[in-house]
């Protein structure tokens, strides 16, 4: 008699298994083809009531456990190759399990990243998905942290501070009261927040243009840190060069968020990355053909110091919390 862990995966997961390697999801393993590019393996969780709130729908939650690790291999300029999914629930809900798995095969299916195995598991705690995605690469030519280089442009995908927002309105917050009579603003929020779209139409240009990369996930100027860190370089930003949306713009001018909560508050899974000025040209062609927006917004510089901020003038800003922590 099948348990009642078996019937789960059969019913729920092994339709989302169609690459050959995943062998129907009834071994303990999975095989993936080799085939002479480099393996870029990426790993995140996600947590209930710390990166999804309990009554956001399942079809957003599968959404975003698997694009947080897509937008990583994009950063990293490397094509989705297949996943792997460890889903720990307090109970087995029909309801909630259905659209969960329809929403991760559809897609599964749309970034070319099939299921190959995974584990599930009870837990009396909050529900927990984490996702370890791999991708290919050319040999050697996945783009780390550590390549940019002072005098490099510092450039960002999409707007920065909407899912920050998104959430803020969930939480019923001041940006909440900013946008109730603007239901279109109010989704665009939202789903900023709860379904990311990460860049992977611009992963190619990544790997052939940029000297370093990461994707924008605990928050803009935070993540620069990191990568400035790594680099054992610093950057210097012009506030007014980053993109924002219309709405966030508003919430800045009315006060309904600071820029702390915009630029450090963390879930854009935009890229984040620096290209030397010879191949920005090309960079942006690529960009524009791939249909991903793509600003400067600074310029790598010398030191050891925390990026810079200025305001439109040239004056220094100062940020009291550059990112989200979890701890």
């Amino acid at each position: 008699m099948a348990s009642a862990e078996d019937d789960l995966i059969g019913r729920y997961f092994r339709p989302l298994a169609t690459d050959a390697g995943a062998l129907g999801l009834i071994d303990d393993a999975a095989t993936l083809k080799s085939t002479g590019d480099d393996l870029v393996v990426t790993t995140d969780a996600i947590v209930e009531g710390v990166h999804f709130l309990p009554d956001d729908p399942p079809q957003t939650v599968a959404q975003k456990a698997l694009r947080v690790n897509l937008s990583d291999l994009a950063a990293k300029g490397a094509l989705p190759a297949g996943f792997v999914l460890t889903l720990a629930l307090r109970e087995i809900s029909d309801a909630w399990l259905a659209p969960f798995a329809h929403a991760l095969g559809e897609d599964a299916a749309q970034f070319k990243c099939p299921l190959l195995g995974g584990d599930t598991v009870s837990t009396p705690g909050p529900a927990m998905i984490s996702i370890t995605a791999f991708g290919r690469v050319p040999p050697g030519k996945m783009v780390r942290r550590d390549g940019a280089r002072v005098g490099d442009l510092v450039a960002v995908t999409g707007t920065i501070g909407d899912a920050a927002l998104g959430l803020k309105v969930l939480q019923k917050g001041s940006a909440a009261v900013m946008v109730a009579d603007d239901p279109a603003s109010r989704d665009a929020l939202i789903g900023r927040y709860r379904v990311p779209q990460p860049r992977n139409a611009l992963a190619a240009a990544v790997r052939d243009h940029a000297s370093a990369a990461m994707d924008v996930s605990d928050g803009l100027a935070g993540d620069l840190a990191k990568l400035c860190r790594a680099s054992s370089v610093s950057a210097l930003v012009e506030l007014v060069s980053v993109p924002l949306s219309p709405v966030a713009i508003r919430a800045l001018v009315q006060g309904a968020a600071d820029l702390e909560t915009v630029l450090g508050g963390g879930d854009d899974y935009e890229i984040l990355c620096t290209v030397p000025e010879n191949r920005w040209e090309a960079f942006v062609g690529a960009a524009r053909t791939a249909q991903v927006p793509v600003t400067v917004i600074g310029r790598i510089v010398a030191g050891s110091q925390e990026p810079g901020f200025v305001d439109g003038a040239g004056q220094p800003v100062v940020l009291k919390r550059l990112s989200y922590s979890h701890f």
